[in-house]
């Protein structure tokens, strides 16, 4: 998304993706011309680092642990607390795949382009859409420098939701500025404007915010609540797994119930930010924090178990019995 980008006086900035979609809606540029801008499949391929052998030989080594994990709990034998943990990660592998299959890896070198001829009113709307200026390679702050890798990659939707709001908030004023219409009146009435957009407007602090489409999608919603809650349910593969003591061992199970309900709970809010707005705000905080500890608890249960694991996790089964020998 950041390897797309126009160039500047100062360097470049990034096209993002509602910046360039306004393009062609509004038809300063055209689809057919996507190849000149270093669109095309196949430039795009050509920068990927990473091709499908290697993406097939990770996918065949998660797929042949899962096969032994399976076979392990079919013939009765424990598995490790790593194991479980490791499990865990499938799911979340699996999807993750699923849409990055053919997505470019380690693309360093952006397709920079020439904006199409717009007018000066169409230009600062132009620049007004972009998502952030943290990404931009104009020697401005931290651009560029090693502390951008820290940057959260914004999302448009929430670019689109602050447009909103703080339009909303300007014409909420515009109608309650309609007092001082009066010409001695009009400056005063500026100012005031501005020192109220401001209070509307003012920045939150966001600990999550959902994507709008997926959030109140019938079917891509409770698949999203089943892959959350996935990861929790895998660690309790090892409910009767030995644990070096009873204390761990329940620590364990109520940690994995713990980050299953909690991640249910937390995402049935499709926007968290640190600001009361009633008991539903401290349920919506109280629940991130509380499927933090419970991660922090299952990964220190799978360090301290390797003081004293089960001896049975290192027993095997005849592999050779479930191969097909033709005589």
């Amino acid at each position: 998304m950041l390897a797309l980008r126009y160039s500047t006086p100062r360097g470049d900035r990034v096209i993002w993706p509602n910046q360039y979609t306004w393009l062609l809606r509004r038809g300063l540029i055209s689809w057919d011309e996507h190849d000149r801008w270093g669109l095309s499949e196949e430039h795009i391929r050509d920068k990927s680092n990473a091709d499908g052998t290697a993406k097939l030989i990770a996918l065949g080594q998660v797929l042949w642990f899962v096969a032994q994990s399976i076979m392990r709990v079919a013939h009765h034998l424990p598995l490790a607390q790593l194991e479980s943990m490791t499990l865990s990660y499938v799911p979340l592998f699996a999807i993750t795949y699923a849409f990055w299959w053919i997505k470019p890896k380690d693309v360093l070198t952006p397709s920079v382009v020439e904006l199409p001829i717009m007018s000066e009113e169409q230009l600062t709307t132009f620049e007004l859409m972009a998502v952030s200026h943290a990404f931009d390679d104009e020697g401005i702050g931290n651009q560029g420098s090693l502390w951008s890798i820290w940057s959260l990659t914004p999302r448009v939707f929430e670019k689109e939701a602050e447009d909103r709001a703080l339009q909303d908030a300007r014409d909420k004023l515009s109608q309650e500025s309609e007092i001082f219409t009066a010409p001695r009146r009009l400056k005063r009435a500026t100012v005031l404007n501005e020192e109220a957009l401001a209070k509307h407007v003012a920045k939150e602090t966001v600990v999550a915010h959902w994507d709008p489409e997926v959030y109140h999608s019938r079917i891509l919603w409770p698949i999203n609540c089943l892959f959350g809650a996935s990861f929790g349910a895998l660690h309790l593969i090892c409910w009767d797994t030995l644990f070096p003591t009873y204390v761990e061992l329940w620590l364990w199970r109520a940690s994995g119930i713990a980050s299953i309900v909690s991640m249910l709970v937390f995402m049935q809010f499709e926007k968290v930010v640190l600001r009361w707005g009633g008991p539903l705000t401290f349920i919506s905080l109280a629940s991130p924090f509380v499927y933090l500890h419970s991660r922090l608890v299952m990964m220190g249960g799978v360090i301290a178990a390797f003081r004293a694991s089960d001896p049975k996790i290192y027993d095997t089964y005849v592999v050779s019995t479930y191969w097909v020998h033709i005589a």
